[in-house]
């Protein structure tokens, strides 16, 4: 686990967006393609933008979501219609997007089309995500009932999830897939969520999921 603390949220949006789309050239000169693992939420949007701007050949590069609620991409708050809004415009618009929004299956059939859609993109060549204060990453939250399952060696590589704490189900990345990313990046801010990474350091998986993914990531903070 690398830290790397920031002036303010514009440079660690410009400065996180070189950095991804630095790996995603070397992703696409070593192998002619790459994908690329995205949170939602309101936090990476600048990030998305910046990087939407980047000269690389996009449309070698496939897009999707760590994970989504159980929602229409339509949805102001669905991941995967974020990600399309902020990120597919510009040179990025030619990017192969993956949407992991509901449409129209239910949430065990989506899960298992999802696990079959993404299998050929793992694994991740670039991977983001977000972190919240109780420690989920993706929908890997504590005290969901599918927990365990999702934390587990075999895991498929999405899995229904119902956290206690969300709204609505949501659709996840197992922590394998997770896991076996080739470059990791994990983009928070606050001193909440600083505080909160310190202690999971201390907390076994099943109370700290951020876990499975700390001792390979870079950790990209600002206040």
């Amino acid at each position: 686990m690398k830290i790397i603390d920031y002036p303010d949220a514009e440079a660690q949006a410009i400065a996180l967006a070189d950095r991804v789309a630095s790996d995603l050239r070397a992703a696409l000169a070593h192998k002619g393609h790459a994908s690329l693992c995205l949170p939602g939420g309101t936090t990476p949007g600048l990030m998305l933008e910046c990087l939407s701007a980047a000269p690389l050949d996009w449309a070698q590069v496939t897009v999707f979501a760590g994970d989504e609620r159980w929602l229409p991409e339509s949805a102001e708050r669905s991941n995967s219609g974020q990600i399309r809004a902020r990120l597919m415009r510009g040179p990025a618009a030619a990017a192969q997007m993956v949407s992991m929004a509901a449409r129209g299956q239910g949430l065990a059939e989506t899960a298992a089309r999802l696990s079959e859609r993404l299998a050929p993109h793992l694994p991740i060549d670039v991977l983001v995500l977000g972190m919240g204060p109780d420690l989920h990453v993706a929908s890997l939250f504590p005290g969901a009932p599918e927990l365990p399952a999702a934390l587990a060696a075999q895991a498929p590589v999405v899995m229904a999830l119902h956290p206690p704490t969300a709204a609505e189900p949501r659709l996840s990345l197992s922590a394998r897939v997770l896991r076996g990313a080739a470059c990791i990046h994990l983009l928070i801010s606050g001193a909440e969520k600083r505080a909160a990474l310190a202690r999971a350091a201390r907390l076994p998986e099943t109370e700290a999921p951020v876990r499975v993914i700390l001792n390979d990531a870079r950790i990209h903070w600002t206040a």
